[in-house]
């Protein structure tokens, strides 16, 4: 059975001043009004002014006791019916307080309780009248109870849905911002290898020939300079799009496809022999597809780099008709295929949109890296 104290709040919930105030007012004068039609029935008393209040009052406490504030009003109805005061909306304390048990998960007290209540309402018939009880009297009062749980159950039911929506809600954010800090950290480790690694190489040429051959050190430190401000700007971005408190991702990615030349470059200083080639018709690509297809061929053509010793490698970007297709080969000798963070930040990033990344050996012993980047982008949160 579900504790209250575990259930979350839900809009359904009048304030708790107000509505026992108003059945207290219900009750009492509207018993007043009743046994003027009623001169058979048991004179209204102190004793009888003490029962109509006592349900209202009860119902205080019914958000932090429900039980026991059910099971005193369901005494406090039974004992005014036993003692033939005249009936009148001395049952709607009882009918609140089944409808808020209820609501709150306590169902199996509740009906427990419904089900005394209703034997109590056949014994005080028969003590009354005498001759047993009526039918029809019996079928109404089991359908007015059938009614209130009825209620409760529809409103337990909206709480639950309610919870179970908060819940999904809470954990789709939960996924989103998990999804969120893995693809910064994939930037990071992008941006910070390519560009350590760019400048580290360059940093040796330059110890190397700053003496003997002064003009090849002085484009070394350019290139320094380059990568590091480059490297600064997309560090900025990342930073900037964790301080973003309105949760919007950038429009467009930081790099693009169309900035591989300028990777080219940057490989050609650092002594790699970098070709590029585009097949089919270019076409505009979902910020994502854009973002991950350049991180793709960037981290691979890092990976050239710091591992492989390759002196030639070529990059291929096929527009499909439902995909960019990659191709990453060099020939080196082929150290750069032991799965690190950054092959798996790859592979993480293509299985992200739906795709595919695969390494493996050239006939000639270097690396091959093949990306398949549906264009069709999935939704947040969702399969991949």
């Amino acid at each position: 059975m579900t504790s209250d104290a575990s259930l979350p709040s839900h809009p359904w919930r009048p304030a708790p001043l107000v509505v026992p105030l108003v059945l207290l007012v219900v009750q009492v004068l509207g018993t007043r009004g009743a046994a003027q039609n009623q001169p058979d029935a048991r004179a209204l008393d102190a004793a009888a002014y003490a029962l109509l209040v006592a349900g209202p009052l009860a119902l205080l406490l019914v958000t932090r006791y429900p039980r026991v504030v059910l099971v005193l009003v369901t005494v406090v109805t039974s004992i005014y019916l036993l003692a033939d005061y005249p009936p009148g909306p001395v049952f709607a304390s009882f009918a609140v307080a089944v409808v808020v048990v209820i609501a709150r998960g306590h169902r199996g007290w509740a009906w427990s309780v419904l089900v005394a209540a209703y034997a109590v309402a056949l014994v005080a018939w028969s003590a009354v009248h005498g001759n047993g009880w009526s039918w029809a009297w019996a079928t109404g009062v089991l359908a007015w109870l059938l009614v209130l749980a009825g209620v409760g159950e529809l409103i337990a039911l909206r709480r639950s849905r309610a919870r179970a929506a908060r819940e999904a809600s809470a954990q789709a954010r939960a996924r989103a911002e998990g999804e969120e800090r893995l693809r910064v950290a994939r930037d990071l480790h992008d941006v910070v290898a390519h560009h350590i690694s760019l400048i580290n190489v360059q940093a040796q040429v330059a110890l190397h020939l700053g003496d003997r051959r002064p003009e090849q050190a002085a484009i070394a430190l350019a290139t320094i300079r380059d990568a590091s401000s480059e490297a600064l700007a997309e560090l900025r971005d990342l930073i900037g799009v964790l301080r973003d408190d309105t949760g919007v991702a950038p429009r467009a990615p930081v790099s693009r496809l169309a900035t591989l030349d300028e990777l080219v470059r940057r490989a050609e200083v650092a002594g790699l022999d970098l070709s590029v080639r585009t097949t089919g018709p270019p076409r505009t690509l979902a910020a994502p597809v854009e973002l991950a297809a350049y991180r793709i061929v960037q981290e691979a053509v890092t990976n050239v780099v710091r591992h492989s010793g390759a002196e030639h490698a070529s990059v291929d970007v096929s527009y499909g008709s439902d995909a960019l297709e990659i191709a990453v080969d060099d020939d080196g000798h082929g150290s750069a295929l032991a799965e690190g963070s950054g092959l798996r930040g790859m592979r993480e990033r293509a299985e992200a949109l739906g795709g595919t990344l695969g390494v493996t050996s050239t006939p000639t012993g270097g690396v091959a890296v093949r990306a398949h980047l549906p264009y069709a982008v999935p939704e947040p949160g969702g399969a991949t």
